[in-house]
This record gives C-alpha cells, structure tokens and sequence, in this order.
C-alpha cells in the first residue's frame, strides 16, 4: 500500500515511516495539514494516517478536504484527543477509522489492515440514482431536482449508496455508524438522525414528508425511491 503520513511530532512521524516501510509499505510523511491535502488531492494514496492536532490545518479540516476530493480514500485517525466530541468530529468529516494515542504497534497494523480489505472487498456502485424526481450523482456529490443543484458531503453520499444498496430492508442506526462513519457503533446515534435530517432538506420534495429516505419506527431507516 501507499499511505500518506500526516504527523507533525518528529519522533513519532519518522517512527511511523520506519514501522510502515518495515511492513513493506511505500510511506510519505507530512508534517503540516495545508502540505497533506496538496499531496493528498494531487497523487495517489491507498489510505492516510492523520493526526487530530495539527499547527496551520487541524486534521478534521484536512480529512474533510481529502474526503470531498477524493471519497473513497481510506483514512484512519491518530490522535492524543479521545473524547466523544472529537472522535465524532472526525468521522463527520470523512474518517473511517480512529485510533487514540498511545496505541500498540500490532493494532495499528491491523486496522490498517481491516481498511484495506473493506476498500477491496467494495463493491461498484451506481453513481447516478433516480429517486422521486431527484437526481443523485453520488460520483460528483451533487443531487438536483428541477434544474436545482445541492451539493452532498460524503457521508451523505455514503448514506445513499448504503440504503440504496440494502434497500429490500431496514437499516439500523448503529449499523450506519458502522458503514459510514467506520464506527463500532457505541458513539451516540443523534450524528446519524441529524445528517439524515440535512440530506432530507437537500433530496426531498417535501423534507417533512420524506420518500427517499424513510424513516422505520423501531428499526432505523430504509431506501423508499421508487
């Protein structure tokens, strides 16, 4: 794998490019945010270590820079910072994974392991989906109705091609923490209620009375498009 290092501690960046390369990966390090989305949006990387704290571009501004351009780069969060609040700031903003500092040598190299067969073991989605009206281009993250275009963040995006994907059921909430935010499923589930309701102003005829996205009293949300 290529991986992207985006770690401002010298001791701990170079600790991780030796550890990488000793597992035969091909490691870039970057120690400034503004840097890591320059090289992150102009090559090509198999997944990227970002830290949380940064000193000119915090991590949950360059994920979320690295996310919308490129949606389907695998990205594992390394951070100091463990609580709750941060740990859902950096999965509303595109990471798939997150790790709290200090972490064991063998449970990074898994995760990014795990990340590396969920990115191969994808399967291809429909880019273009045609629902009650609105048209969902997931690949340009953009959805219009009547002429109108709205842009989709990428979890949004990612919301749409799971239920979408699974839409002869019900898909529970913790589930969809699992899937789109790389979540084990214990962060709280209001961050899906509150995307769901943000996607809904933007896809919905009438948001109040929704036919895309359905809501399943007792189960979670279900793909309604017809």
């Amino acid at each position: 794998m290529r991986i992207l290092i985006v770690e401002d501690e010298p001791a701990l960046r170079e600790g991780l490019v030796d550890l990488l390369t000793a597992a035969d990966h091909q490691v870039v390090a970057e120690a400034e945010g503004k840097t890591a989305v320059e090289r992150g949006t102009g090559e090509v990387f198999d997944l990227v270590l970002l830290d949380l704290m940064l000193p000119d571009l915090d991590g949950v501004e360059v994920c979320r820079r690295l996310r919308k351009a490129r949606p389907s780069l695998p990205i594992l969060m390394l951070t100091a910072r463990g609580s709750e609040d941060d740990k859902v700031a950096g999965f509303e903003a595109g990471a798939d994974d997150y790790l709290t500092k200090p972490f064991a040598v063998r449970e990074l190299l898994a995760r990014i392991d795990a990340l590396r067969r969920r990115a191969a073991a994808a399967p291809a989605e429909p880019e273009v989906i045609e629902a009650d009206g609105c048209v969902l281009d997931l690949g340009r993250l953009e959805a219009s109705r009547e002429g109108e275009v709205v842009s989709l963040t990428p979890r949004e995006a990612g919301i749409v091609r799971w239920l979408y994907r699974q839409r002869n059921r019900a898909v529970p909430r913790g589930e969809l923490l699992e899937r789109i935010w790389g979540s084990s499923g214990d962060l709280q589930t209001r961050t899906v209620d509150m995307t769901i309701a943000n996607l809904r102003q933007k896809i919905e005829r009438d948001p109040s009375q929704p036919l895309i996205v359905v809501t399943v009293t007792g189960a979670g949300y279900a793909w309604g498009g017809r």
